[in-house]
């Protein structure tokens, strides 16, 4: 019977680390091999749960336990692994969505663990739906906010880069600059934390900081 059970942990495996290498390939903290040992783990505290006390029960007659338990500690345990890949930053969130996939994994885990192969395949297939294809068709919908740090040698050079602001449908959230500093010269370090409507206007606002001679971009995130 052992072979079974490696066999739900390969298929948990195989199924975090699809999910993985999605979150591997938009470059973000969590990618497949968090995504793998999520899984993995999960299967194999469900198949713990579920069989590892067989032993001790068949001693004692009339005795009951139930195998959800352990499986509901590894739901709540994820949630602090998810929270890991979530930053914070003045008005800046980013990770939720890979603490979703992360969360999701832990699920499709549990399902490999307790045998139910086509569900945690289905579930596999719908959670890279949700993370590809639906912003294939929703990812122009809305707003997303990014913060870009960088740094001037003139006062108005930041007043320009406000004014082309309006030129790729961008809202600025919030907008602080330090005191001016002496390296080499007076430099302005100017904090932009942004409202942007769309990918395309986000990559050419980028481009254009880049372009300029007079501004040079320190963080972008």
């Amino acid at each position: 019977m052992s072979w079974i059970y490696i066999l739900r942990l390969c298929v948990a495996g195989v199924c975090g680390t699809v999910i993985g290498l999605d979150r591997e390939y938009r470059v973000k903290d969590a990618g497949f091999r968090t995504h793998f040992l999520v899984a993995v783990g999960s299967a194999l505290m469900m198949i713990v749960s579920q069989y590892g006390f067989d032993e001790f029960v068949a001693r004692y007659d009339g005795l009951r336990f139930d195998p959800s338990r352990i499986a509901a500690q590894v739901v709540s345990g994820i949630g602090f692994i998810g929270a890991g890949t979530i930053i914070l930053h003045r008005q800046l969130v980013r990770g939720l969505t890979t603490a979703a996939s992360l969360w999701a994994t832990g699920g499709i885990g549990l399902a490999c663990g307790a045998g139910m192969y086509p569900l945690a395949v289905a579930a596999t297939l719908l959670t890279l739906f949700g993370l590809e294809i639906l912003t294939l068709f929703f990812g122009r919908l809305g707003f997303r906010r990014m913060m870009i740090v960088f740094t001037a040698s003139h006062r108005r050079t930041l007043d320009d880069v406000l004014d082309r602001l309006g030129d790729y449908r961008t809202e600025v959230v919030s907008y602080d600059v330090e005191p001016p500093h002496e390296v080499d010269g007076i430099v302005y370090r100017a904090t932009l934390v942004l409202r942007i409507g769309r990918a395309s206007a986000e990559r050419e606002l980028i481009d254009s900081l880049r372009k300029d001679p007079d501004i040079a971009i320190e963080r972008i995130v």
